[in-house]
C-alpha cells in the first residue's frame, strides 16, 4: 500500500466519525431519544418530553465534549463506581505513554527508516509505506541504535506509569473496601460441595457443620434452591401477574419483614389481599418443610458471620480432609450473584471449566480460515487469482485502495464482532458464580481471542498449517515476526482507523438502540416508556480491544512509527466518548473494585516483553549483534518489574488484608451497627426475591426492546420494583 491509499482511508474513516459525532449531538437534543442517551437520568427521574420546539434542537454543537473533558474523576467514581474509573485510567495510561512513543519514534526513529537507504523518493502520496519502515534500514547500519534507545525510552516510561497507576488503583481499591457502608457481602461466604446426608437436608448439614467450626462468630445461613424450583414460582408468579393485571379495585402492596418460602418461611410464598387484611403467616422451620421440598435444596449455601474478619478466614482456611467437600469462598455481592449457576455441583465444576477451555480453543483455530482469507484481500495478485474478474476493477486506483487497504480491515472487524456474544456464553457455562466474574473471564477470553487472531495470525500469514509449523519452532517464532511485521503494518494501520475510530463514533451513537427506539416510538406507535433500559458497561468488548492497540502501538513504535498518531488519536477520541457515556449511559449495577486492571497490566508486559524479544530478532537480522545484545537486559528487568509488581500489588485484587478488616470490625463495634443488620443477611440473599423482580422485567420486555448487555439473568431493579408497586393488585410475600 502507498500513502495515498491509507490517506484514503483516513479521509473515509473521518469522515464516518465527523457525520455521526455531528448526528450525535443533534440526535441528544431530542426529547424522544433520552431513553437512548440519558439512560441514568432516565431511569432515576423520567426527562419531561414537552420540550419546546426550536432551531437549536437541530443545529450540531461541542457542548457535551466540553462536559466530558472537564469531569472529575470524583463524577466518574460516583456515576459508574470503581470499576469506570479504573476503565478510564488505563485510557489515560495509553494517552500517555502512546503521547511519549508518538514524540520520540515520529522524532527520531521515522527520519532513520525513511533515510536508511541510499534511494531516490517519490512524491509523498504515491511513496511505499514500506519506504517509512524498519524493512528500509540498510544492514549493518549504525543508525540501529536509534530504534534501541527509543525502545530503552518507550519502556521505562511504560514501567514508571503502570507502577504509578497500579499504585494508584490499589489504594482506590481499598479506599472502596474501607469507606463503604457495612456490605452483605462483606460477612457472607458461599459454600459449595456440601455432602449428602441420608438423615437430614442440606440446610441441617451447615448449621450443624458451622455451628460446631465455628460457633463464635456464625450466625446463620440462607440455602441455594434449584434452577427449576425457583422457575416453577416464577412461572406461578407471571400467572398471577398477568391475571391480577387488569383488576382496578384498591389494593395494597405487602412485604414482609421476615423470609419467604425459599428463605424459610411457608410454602404458601404468594398470596393477594385487598385493603385491611394484615394477618401474617406462621413462619416455618426449612427442617419442617415436606422431604419433597428439602430434596429441591442445592448442595450450596450462603453462611453469615458476626465480622468482615471471620468470614475472610473462612472463605480461605481449607475445611476438610476432602478439598471437593465444604468448599469456601467469599460471596459475591447480591446484585452481583449468578443464581443459575449456584445449581451446579461443585465436583462437575471442573469439566464445565475444561469444556469451555475446549470450545474456546476451537473457536480460536476455526476464526484462522476466515482470518487468513481477510489477509488475501490486502494483495491484488491474491485478489485477481481468486477472482479473475474484478481485474479490470482494481486498475482503477481509487478502488484498488479502497479494496486493498479499506475493505479487509471492515470485514476483520464484522468477523470480531461474532467473538464477545459467544466468549460470554463460554464463561456463562464455566460456572462462574458472579456476573463480574463472568464478564471479566468473558474479557480474558476476548483478549486472547484476539491477540491470536488479529496480530500472530495476520503476521504470520499463510495457511493454517504453515502457521502451526512455525510454532512447532519456537526459537524461530521471534525471527519470523521480525520478517513479517514490517508488510503487515499498512493493515494494522487501517485496522485502528477502521476498528478503533468508527467503533468509538458507534459507541457514542448507539446504533441499535436508537434504531429500536424509533421503531418502538413511530412504527408500533408505543407510548409506553421502557422500564428495563439500563445498560451495563461491556469490559469484556472495550478492555480487549484497547489491549490489542496497546499490542500493536508496542510492537509497530519501532517498527513502523507511522500507526502511532493514529492510536493516539484513538485513545483521546476514546477518553471523550467513554467519560460521557459512563455520565449519562450505563449504569452500574454490580462491582468488581477495580479487578480488571491485573489484566490490564499483564497484557501490557506481554505486549513490551513481546516488542523487546521482537526487536532483538529484528537486529539480528539487520546484522547488528551490539543493539541486539544491548536489548537483552530490558528483557530481564521487565520480567523484573513484573514479579515485583505481582508481589506487591497484586494480592490484594485477590485477597482482603485482614489489618484493614479487622479495623473496619473496630470502628463499627466503637459507632455500633445499624439496627437489625444481621437480620438482613438472609433477606439480601434471598434467592426468590431476585426472580420474583425479575417478572416484571420479562412481561415489561415487549415494550422495553432487546438492549445490549443487559443483565437479563435474575437481577432486580429499582424502577421494576416501582412498577410492581403501581399495579393494580398485592401481592404479599409471606415470610
Amino acid at each position: 500500500m502507498d500513502i495515498g491509499g491509507l490517506l484514503t482511508s483516513a479521509g473515509i474513516n473521518i469522515s464516518i466519525c465527523g457525520v455521526l459525532f455531528s448526528l450525535y449531538s443533534v440526535l441528544r437534543k431530542q426529547p424522544s431519544n433520552a431513553s437512548v442517551y440519558f439512560t441514568r437520568r432516565f431511569i432515576s427521574e423520567p426527562v419531561p418530553r414537552d420540550d419546546p420546539f426550536g432551531l437549536h434542537r437541530f443545529v450540531p454543537s461541542a457542548g457535551w465534549i466540553m462536559r466530558a473533558w472537564r469531569a472529575t474523576d470524583e463524577e466518574l467514581l460516583e456515576a459508574g463506581g470503581v470499576d469506570a474509573v479504573v476503565f478510564m485510567r488505563i485510557v489515560v495510561f495509553s494517552l500517555r505513554i502512546f503521547f511519549i512513543a508518538t514524540v520520540v519514534c515520529i522524532t527520531l526513529v521515522l527520519p532513520v527508516n525513511y533515510y536508511g537507504r541510499d534511494m531516490e523518493h517519490k512524491n509523498l502520496p504515491v511513496e511505499s509505506y514500506d519506504v517509512f519502515t524498519i524493512g528500509n534500514v540498510q544492514e549493518g547500519s549504525k543508525m540501529l541504535w536509534a530504534h534501541c534507545f527509543a525502545l530503552y525510552i518507550i519502556s521505562f516510561a511504560a514501567f514508571i506509569l503502570l507502577y504509578l497507576e497500579y499504585k494508584s488503583i490499589t489504594k482506590m481499591r481499598l479506599a472502596h473496601l474501607t469507606g463503604s457502608h457495612p456490605n452483605p457481602s462483606h460477612f457472607t461466604v458461599l459454600v459449595r460441595g456440601i455432602p449428602w446426608s441420608q438423615d437430614h437436608s442440606y440446610s441441617k448439614s451447615v448449621e450443624s457443620f458451622f455451628s460446631t467450626y465455628y460457633s463464635d462468630t456464625y450466625v446463620a445461613h440462607q440455602m441455594v434452591y434449584r434452577p427449576s424450583t425457583v422457575h416453577k414460582l416464577k412461572k406461578d408468579a407471571k400467572k398471577m401477574y398477568r391475571m391480577l393485571r387488569p383488576i382496578e379495585t384498591e389494593t395494597e402492596y405487602v412485604r414482609g419483614d421476615k423470609p419467604c418460602y425459599l428463605c424459610g418461611g411457608s410454602a404458601h410464598t404468594f398470596k393477594v389481599v385487598h385493603s385491611g387484611h394484615d394477618n401474617i403467616g406462621s413462619q416455618t422451620s426449612i427442617d419442617d418443610l415436606h422431604p419433597a421440598q428439602i430434596e429441591k435444596e442445592c448442595p450450596a449455601a450462603f453462611v453469615f458471620f458476626k465480622n468482615r474478619y471471620a468470614a475472610v478466614v473462612a472463605a480461605q482456611v481449607l475445611q476438610s480432609s476432602n478439598p471437593m467437600l465444604w468448599v469456601t469462598q467469599l460471596a459475591p455481592e447480591p446484585h452481583d450473584v449468578y443464581w443459575s449457576n449456584l445449581g451446579i455441583p461443585y465436583k462437575q465444576v471442573w469439566v464445565y471449566k475444561i469444556s469451555s477451555l475446549l470450545c474456546a480453543l476451537a473457536l480460536v483455530f476455526v476464526f484462522c480460515f476466515p482470518v487468513a482469507f481477510v489477509q488475501g484481500l490486502t494483495q491484488p495478485d491474491v485478489l485477481t487469482t481468486w477472482f479473475p474478474k474484478i481485474k479490470g476493477l482494481l486498475e482503477n486506483q481509487f478502488i484498488n485502495r479502497v479494496v486493498t487497504g479499506y475493505l479487509p480491515s471492515v470485514v476483520l472487524i464484522l468477523l470480531m464482532y461474532t467473538v464477545p456474544p459467544i466468549m460470554m456464553r463460554l464463561s456463562k457455562i464455566e460456572g462462574s458464580v458472579s456476573r463480574s466474574e463472568r464478564k471479566r473471564s468473558a474479557c480474558i477470553k476476548v483478549q486472547n481471542f484476539t491477540i491470536w487472531n488479529v496480530f500472530f495470525v495476520n503476521v504470520l500469514s499463510g495457511s493454517f498449517i504453515q502457521q502451526m509449523s512455525v510454532f512447532s519452532k519456537l526459537q524461530e517464532l521471534p525471527f519470523q515476526l521480525a520478517k513479517q511485521m514490517p508488510d503487515q503494518a499498512t493493515l494494522f494501520t487501517t485496522y485502528v482507523l477502521s476498528s478503533g475510530w468508527a467503533s468509538v463514533a458507534c459507541e457514542l451513537i448507539q446504533l441499535f438502540n436508537l434504531v429500536w427506539n424509533f421503531f418502538r416510538k413511530f412504527i408500533l406507535r408505543s407510548k409506553e416508556e421502557p422500564t428495563n433500559i439500563a445498560l451495563t458497561f461491556p469490559h469484556h468488548t472495550e478492555i480487549p480491544r484497547m489491549l490489542l492497540f496497546g499490542l500493536l502501538g508496542f510492537t509497530l513504535a519501532i517498527l513502523a512509527p507511522l500507526i502511532l498518531p493514529f492510536l493516539l488519536v484513538y485513545f483521546f477520541l476514546a477518553f471523550l466518548v467513554y467519560r460521557n457515556q459512563i455520565l449519562h449511559v450505563y449504569v452500574t449495577k454490580y462491582e468488581s473494585a477495580g479487578r480488571f486492571w491485573p489484566v490490564v497490566h499483564n497484557t501490557t508486559i506481554f505486549s513490551l516483553v513481546l516488542t523487546q524479544v521482537i526487536a532483538v530478532a529484528v537486529f539480528a537480522l539487520k546484522e547488528a549483534p551490539v543493539a541486539s545484545g544491548f536489548t537483552i537486559p530490558l528483557i530481564i528487568f521487565s520480567l523484573l518489574f513484573n514479579e515485583y509488581c505481582r508481589k506487591r500489588f497484586s494480592q490484594v485484587f485477590r485477597r482482603s488484608p485482614a489489618q484493614v478488616l479487622i479495623e473496619m470490625d473496630r470502628r463499627d463495634e466503637r459507632i455500633g451497627r445499624e439496627e437489625g443488620f444481621y437480620s438482613q443477611l438472609r433477606s439480601a440473599y434471598c434467592q426468590l426475591a431476585y426472580i420474583t423482580k425479575d417478572l416484571i422485567i420479562s412481561e415489561d420486555f415487549s415494550t422495553a426492546g432487546p438492549n445490549r448487555q443487559r443483565e437479563d439473568d435474575g437481577s432486580c431493579h429499582d424502577e421494576d420494583e416501582n412498577s410492581l408497586r403501581q399495579g393494580a393488585y398485592h401481592v404479599r410475600l409471606e415470610k
